[in-house]
């Protein structure tokens, strides 16, 4: 049996996965830069190929382009410890067979390098294509050190060369425009146009002619033809925002577009056929518009191919840091002025800020704190109103990895409140913001507790933890993973 190649220029990850490869009966061999994988691939190939991505003398997107240039089929798994939206992007984009993000877990690792062992006969994903660059945004939707983020990623980088349609979900102010760009901007018809609309914007009578464009005369004050949103995309992307308020007349046309390819303007006669990739997003859950009358169920399934769900920021805690130093740098760089930063104790307070705005929530506070701060250093003082109060009202509560549960004064006597309680006022509270998605985001607030705790317990022993769960080593591998805890 052919060995699994190691490429990388830290001898320490070399050899956690030599031991780590060789318990699982399978042989390696390591280099420690690309030119000495290129020699020996003159003589030779590995059953699988391991490379990182920066090395000196050569980056491993550079190895993993020779590589598919000359050896097409031979799965390479990319790691980094800088796990960025253009690397994964790059790395699937070069023919890459899967990425891996440092730290990683040793099992899931060898496991991943199996798999690819195995399917070495039909890998081959080569492709060719460079990615563009995205816009003014780009710095948002390329870094991120939460799991559910470099998921994303992942699926940006399969889905970018492909005309799939894909459904965008998550609250408002995630970010669900900057991912269909990414998606636009990294694929095959990044030269094409990517034309918005938002379909809760535009007021019910005028949302046709919108999308379709009229004839002349097709109405009072039609006095010119004018082409629609589906032809000023024709060649390239039409993201749908906020698709789940469109009027249900609307969404029968919608559905015949998406079938046919061809649609009228309105007033018109003759058919326009386009050439469109559809990319559609919503903070509405559809199944349950579906269940109630006000969303197409063809057209949901129409639109349901892929699914992406953006996480809220408050599920992506650790990115807070660096998206406010960024949101602080741009600000500033509008402005003309020195950028801001953030002492140690503003930025845990605003790390346990809820965030019901998600991201653009926090890029307000940045442009609030560009101007509204005294100084250079941002102190938790100086902090916006709602985070001040969100603090004190802290004094009256505890807040427990994201639920809070009320706390009596010193001295005062009450009841012990039950869980049950403090859940029930967390709902209530959410409830009457308006907060969507409630049932999911607590979902993984309370599993993120429970698993947490039981590892706690068990001192980071996963099987111990997930036996006194009740739930099976897998489960909670796979759990971990979803929710981004780190066993350390």
């Amino acid at each position: 049996m052919k060995p699994v190649w190691i490429v990388d220029d830290d001898q320490a990850i070399r050899w956690v996965l030599e031991k780590a490869l060789a318990r699982a009966g399978v042989t390696t061999r390591s280099f420690s830069q690309a030119a000495d994988v290129l020699a020996a691939l003159e003589s030779e190939t590995p059953a699988t190929l391991v490379s990182d991505i920066r090395m000196p003398g050569g980056s491993g997107l550079d190895l993993l382009r020779k590589i598919k240039d000359s050896h097409p089929s031979l799965p390479v798994i990319v790691m980094t410890a800088f796990a960025d939206l253009d690397s994964t992007v790059s790395a699937f984009q070069g023919g890459a067979f899967d990425y891996l993000a440092k730290p990683f877990d040793v099992n899931e690792a060898v496991a991943l390098i199996q798999r690819a062992v195995q399917e070495n006969a039909d890998a081959d994903l080569a492709q060719t294509a460079t990615p563009s660059e995205p816009g003014a945004e780009r710095w948002m939707m390329t870094q991120s050190a939460s799991t559910s983020m470099q998921e994303i990623f992942r699926a940006i980088g399969r889905l970018a060369q492909s005309k799939v349609t894909v459904l965008i979900t998550g609250e408002s102010g995630t970010g669900k425009e900057l991912v269909a760009r990414a998606l636009h901007g990294h694929g095959a018809r990044a030269n094409g146009p990517f034309v918005a609309l938002n379909a809760a914007a535009i007021p019910r009578d005028l949302l046709e002619a919108e999308l379709f464009g009229h004839e002349r005369g097709a109405f009072t004050g039609a006095n010119n033809l004018r082409r629609g949103r589906f032809e000023e995309a024709n060649g390239g992307t039409l993201f749908l925002d906020e698709i789940g308020d469109m009027p249900i007349e609307l969404q029968t046309r919608l559905l015949r577009v998406l079938a046919e390819g061809s649609f009228y303007r309105v007033g018109g006669a003759q058919p326009v056929r386009v050439d469109v990739r559809i990319v559609a997003a919503t903070h509405q859950p559809l199944e349950q518009r579906v269940e109630q009358g006000l969303f197409r169920e063809d057209l949901f399934h129409r639109l349901n191919v892929i699914r992406l769900r953006l996480p809220p920021l408050r599920e992506r805690v650790e990115d807070i840091p660096n998206l406010a130093q960024h949101f602080l740098t741009v600000s500033a760089r509008a402005l003309g002025v020195p950028a801001k930063r953030l002492t140690p104790e503003a930025l845990a307070v605003l790390t346990r800020f809820d965030f019901p705005g998600n991201v653009r929530q926090l890029e307000n506070f940045c442009h609030w704190l560009t101007v509204m701060a005294p100084g250079q250093t941002i102190d938790r003082q100086d902090l916006p109103p709602e985070i001040r109060a969100m603090e004190q009202q802290g004094a009256g509560e505890t807040v427990v990895r994201g639920i809070a549960t009320t706390t009596a004064p010193a001295g005062a006597e009450s009841a012990p409140q039950s869980w049950q309680d403090s859940l029930l006022r967390d709902a209530q509270s959410r409830l009457d913001r308006g907060e969507p998605a409630i049932m999911a985001t607590l979902t993984r607030q309370f599993e993120r507790i429970l698993l947490q705790t039981a590892l706690d317990a068990s001192r980071g022993r996963r099987v111990e933890a997930a036996s006194r769960l009740g739930i099976g080593r897998n489960t909670i591998t796979r759990k971990l993973r979803d929710l981004g805890i780190e066993d350390e």
